[in-house]
């Protein structure tokens, strides 16, 4: 009797867990090549757990006799039970060796059937709990349609949060981008920072393109993430880079890779509301690599309120409150009444000898040892300038740009919307303010390296420029990463 032919018809459900790739695929050498040996073997005994095993078990013996196409001699033959394969990889842990001979292992040996969708996920999440800086983060807010916070006390406010429930919320977004995208998810705990990961496949609509190339489940400029940190109003979403992808017919119609990822992420917001409760994302101009940064700066922390001088504050530097009126070196009323000049709480006796002993060093070296020092100071009539300069840099930094600092910026984009001003001090010249409107100059400035905020502190420091005069987005009080100047106020754009 003839076997009937399998018939396959597109449905809107999401890709599911067990959809295996096949270990032939060379791009998943590459996925697995990205993890060094010791995480390799790490993920290995995770897949071997009794829990995981079900979802995607190893290749045994038994297998061998339902696949008869897998017939001939192998490097790797089958193992007999599943404490076999943890017996063989411990082996592997035991010795030394490069991590090829793992990944010919798991492709070759033990999951030579293919590797699911699901071990997929868990391989990138493990790279990205390894690597938190490895890729680009946009902080976004949930905020509450129709609440604001003028109208609103701040217990409301915290009481608006929404609570996610895991499985209810993947089955909500689901709903609400399946005519438009097939897509896999993954839901994971980070195993370092107080966070979750949603990682997110997204592919064309099987109503498009039913039947997907192995190449296309591995692509990587088709997975975004979706970070939630622990009671916070805000989500960080990460889109991959697209950097070596091959542009597609679809890409006219616009269902292109960022095309499909922007229908996810609109839908998340939608996904965590209720029939009362309506939210939506608003940008709040961060952007950045470091996720330990977007946790300081917009997490479940008071740091958040607390950036540039009053960062002493919440880093715990000094204790008290910046609105006590007395010198927090002060345990007395009539020590207070002695001093005659309030000292800055950051001007210690170790920051006292340290600029002492800069102070002498300049004085026995020579101007011929230093000229890298000598334009930064010639303008200096007084002796004690440099003293006042580092003391105004603290006052205006902060713990910002130090080593205690636990949010580094690795990009600053600024919009320059003022017009132009003379050396005199006058504007361009405009007659009113339509031919301003007009011409309107714009110039665009963009710091990029480590640590923008600690760079900027730097050059106060040498006096390049000058710390009183320098805005507040600049010593990194207002903690973003997009800047946009228009009549000398800063006006927020888009993260």
């Amino acid at each position: 009797m003839p076997r009937p032919k399998s018939v396959c018809a597109p449905t809107t459900a999401s890709l599911p867990n067990n959809l295996r790739v096949p270990s032939a695929t060379p791009s998943l050498i590459k996925a697995l090549g990205k993890l060094p040996r010791q995480s390799l073997l790490d993920l290995v005994f995770q897949w071997l757990d009794d829990r995981n095993t079900k979802h995607f078990p190893p290749f045994l013996e038994r297998d061998e006799a339902e696949n008869p196409d897998d017939e001939g001699l192998r490097l790797y033959p089958a193992e007999s039970s599943l404490n076999d394969v943890r017996n063989a990889y411990q082996e592997l842990q035991f010795r030394k060796g490069g991590k090829r001979e793992v990944i010919d292992r798991i492709l070759d040996g033990d999951w030579r059937h293919g590797i699911t969708l699901r071990q997929l996920a868990m391989i990138d999440l493990r790279y990205l709990d390894d690597h938190p800086s490895s890729l680009r983060w946009t902080a976004l807010e949930l905020t509450r349609i129709g609440v604001s916070a003028r109208d609103t006390s701040l217990s409301e406010i915290s009481a608006c949060i929404p609570r996610v429930h895991a499985s209810t919320f993947l089955n909500n977004l689901q709903e609400q981008i399946s005519p438009l995208v097939k897509a896999h998810f993954y839901l994971a705990r980070s195993t370092k920072l107080p966070l979750t990961f949603l990682r997110i496949f997204v592919t064309h609509s099987p109503y498009q393109n039913p039947r997907q190339a192995p190449e296309t489940l591995t692509d990587s400029s088709r997975v975004m993430y979706v970070a939630f940190p622990d009671s916070c109003p805000f989500i960080y979403t990460s889109l991959a880079s697209t950097t070596g992808s091959k542009p597609s017919t679809a890409s006219a119609a616009g269902t292109d890779a960022r095309s499909l990822q922007r229908i996810v992420r609109d839908a998340v917001p939608k996904a965590v509301s209720l029939p009362h409760q309506r939210y939506t994302l608003k940008p709040t101009s961060l952007t950045a690599k470091s996720l330990q940064a977007l946790l300081s700066l917009r997490g479940p922390g008071r740091s958040n309120k607390a950036n540039g001088a009053f960062s002493i504050f919440a880093d715990a530097v000094l204790e008290g409150s910046p609105l006590d009126p007395r010198p927090s070196n002060t345990v007395t009323p009539e020590e207070h009444h002695k001093q005659s000049k309030p000292q800055p709480a950051y001007d210690t006796e170790k920051e006292n000898k340290i600029l002492d002993t800069e102070k002498d060093t300049d004085a026995t070296t020579s101007t011929a040892e230093r000229p890298n020092l000598r334009r930064t100071r010639d303008f200096e009539v007084d002796p004690h300038a440099s003293k006042r300069r580092r003391l105004t840099v603290h006052s205006r930094f902060g713990t910002s740009g130090t080593s205690l600092s636990s949010a580094p910026l690795d990009r600053l984009d600024a919009r320059l919307l003022d017009p132009p001003i003379l050396a005199s001090g006058g504007d361009e010249g405009y007659d009113d303010e339509e031919d301003a409107e007009e011409i309107r100059p714009t110039l665009s400035i963009t710091f990029s390296g480590t640590d923008i905020i600690a760079g900027i502190r730097k050059l106060a420091e040498l006096g390049i420029v000058n710390a009183e005069r320098m805005p507040s987005w600049m010593t990194g009080e207002e903690a973003v990463s997009v800047a946009i100047v228009k009549k000398g106020n800063l006006v927020r754009g888009g993260g």
